[in-house]
């Protein structure tokens, strides 16, 4: 159809992509750590305390105390280009920006700090793009992660008046495609390692245990990745949870007691984050840093931290997968 002379001009309609990860700082400085962490810590599928109850304490301990050590942990990390999670998430979205053929744009945005993913999705938008897959970057569904992007993902919506058609990526924690990813990397990993593992230990971010109690499926998730990885390794795999906050009961057992039991027994042993789809400060400062000083301060030798899928062939490949499966009848297939 031929637009009238004086029509507003139009792009030609795409297909858009967001992945979306967790976020991070702008720099690994105090100031911009509290900005981050007063954002984080104020959604409230993050912390479900009521506001009356918990912003006090947000605001009069927390951020005075916390921004200090985790910008000293964010400087071990930091690289040239900035926040590891920020620079793999980058690479994860150029890899695949060719992948969904010439009418797909692949961008990315962060739940907290820079790169919002209401600023995404306008850019995506005024770009053409008339539908819109949201890809929270998560294996394991959680409310805490999965729905708050989500979230704010609708909440963005809320405010245009001519929307796209939206999907949103689900959970992939069984997905045979991921664990044969995982299957391959940790293999190959090992492979390179000057010591045979003989414990191979699949540490998942922490969470509250009531988030379990009211019926989160994260716990149980995790559980699931962690069986049919062992089952795809023919090994045993003992399953951790990291990053505890707080004086609150948090799924068990914790990472840190168990890297220092491992060590004191003489295990041999390698971690894998199977939680994370980007290697980020849980996986570099606290697990390869911090889980490997606790390990050896306990008595043990051997360790290693194995890297995250990130932007390797094996990761990409997955991304690909799964993103193409939530495109079907969007885009042709390939």
């Amino acid at each position: 159809m031929v637009r009238p002379v004086d029509h507003p001009a139009l792009p030609s309609p795409k297909i858009g992509v967001l992945l979306v990860n967790l976020g991070t700082p702008d720099a690994p400085t105090i100031p911009a750590v509290r900005r981050y962490l007063a954002e984080f810590l104020s959604d409230r599928r993050v912390v479900e305390l009521p506001p009356i109850l918990w912003q006090p304490i947000l605001r009069g301990v927390v951020l005075t105390t916390r921004p200090r050590r985790s910008a000293h942990a964010y400087s071990q990390i930091w690289g040239e280009r900035g926040s590891p999670l920020a620079t793999i998430t980058a690479d994860q979205a150029e890899a695949l920006a060719s992948a969904f053929g010439p009418d797909a744009i692949v961008d990315y945005a962060m739940r907290y700090g820079a790169r919002s993913i209401g600023e995404r999705l306008d850019a995506m938008k005024a770009a053409g793009c008339e539908r819109i897959l949201i890809a929270p970057m998560y294996p394991q569904y959680s409310g805490a992660t999965t729905a708050s992007v989500n979230d704010a993902a609708f909440a963005a919506l809320a405010a245009m008046r001519w929307q796209p058609a939206i999907r949103t990526l689900p959970p992939w924690h069984d997905d045979p495609a991921f664990i044969d990813a995982l299957k391959a990397s940790i293999q190959g990993q090992i492979a390179k390692l000057d010591f045979v593992p003989d414990t191979l230990v699949a540490s998942f971010h922490g969470m509250p245990l009531s988030t379990l109690m009211k019926g989160d499926p994260y716990h149980c998730q995790c559980q699931k990745t962690a069986r049919l990885l062992g089952e795809a390794l023919d090994r045993d795999i003992i399953v951790s949870f990291q990053s505890r906050l707080g004086r609150a009961q948090w799924l068990e057992p914790p990472t840190d007691m168990t890297l220092a039991a491992l060590g004191a027994e003489g295990r041999k042993v390698a971690v894998v984050m199977p939680g994370f789809i980007a290697d980020n400060l849980e996986t570099l400062e606290e697990i390869a840093l911090r889980g490997r000083e606790t390990f050896i301060d306990a008595g043990g030798k051997d360790f290693a931290a194995l890297t995250c899928l990130n932007a390797d062939a094996d990761g990409v490949a997955l991304l690909r997968h799964l993103i193409a499966r939530e495109l079907e009848g969007w885009v042709a297939p390939a």
